[in-house]
């Protein structure tokens, strides 16, 4: 009797397991995908139209928040012919965003000194709403993408040619095509 009721429980406990596991495994999938949220900006940030509900991607760990924006920056799409060696690039990084994810929201930690920023879109093509660049003082630049599809290469982002310290970049884009990687890079 007592043997039955240890097998019992043990086909019961094994059963459990294996149905937690596959619900925490269904759980992780969600949270991977995430939902969408309305995108949070601060009082005086420069674009009014509506913004896109997105997913947002783990943020990464940052010192300084937007204290005051500067006028924004309308993208002209300047191609730059190639990138610049990478000895005259003082930080890069990439993300890679899913046409299946819709519109993501993204953050660079940057946290160099540099010139200038370089946009690099590669393997596909990538609609960009805007980019948030924040410097080490608060003093954030909105770079306004409005919506517009660009096609793969390398442009001109923003300029600062006092060689300011930037902390992070804060992206709003989403992939047309299957997948799309951006890529930013400070120009030192």
């Amino acid at each position: 009797m007592k043997q039955r009721v240890i097998v019992t429980f043990l086909t019961i406990a094994t059963t459990l397991s294996i149905t937690a596991g596959a619900q925490a495994a269904r759980v992780r999938v969600v949270h991977t995908r995430g939902h969408r949220v309305r995108v949070t900006v601060r009082p005086g940030f420069p674009i009014r139209r509506t913004l896109p509900e997105v997913i947002i991607r783990p943020g990464v760990a940052f010192r300084v928040a937007p204290r005051v924006y500067l006028a924004p920056v309308v993208f002209t799409a300047a191609v730059v012919a190639s990138l610049p060696p990478a000895s005259a690039r003082a930080w890069s990084d990439t993300t890679t965003i899913e046409r299946e994810d819709g519109w993501t929201e993204f953050t660079m930690n940057v946290d160099r000194r540099g010139s200038g920023m370089l946009l690099q879109i590669d393997k596909g093509t990538a609609q960009i709403s805007f980019a948030e660049i924040v410097f080490e003082n608060g003093d954030t630049q909105v770079v306004d993408f409005n919506d517009k599809t660009h096609a793969r290469g390398v442009y001109s982002f923003l300029d600062f040619k006092d060689g300011r310290k930037v902390d992070h970049v804060r992206v709003v884009a989403k992939a047309d095509s299957e997948l799309s990687e951006i890529s930013m890079h400070l120009v030192s």
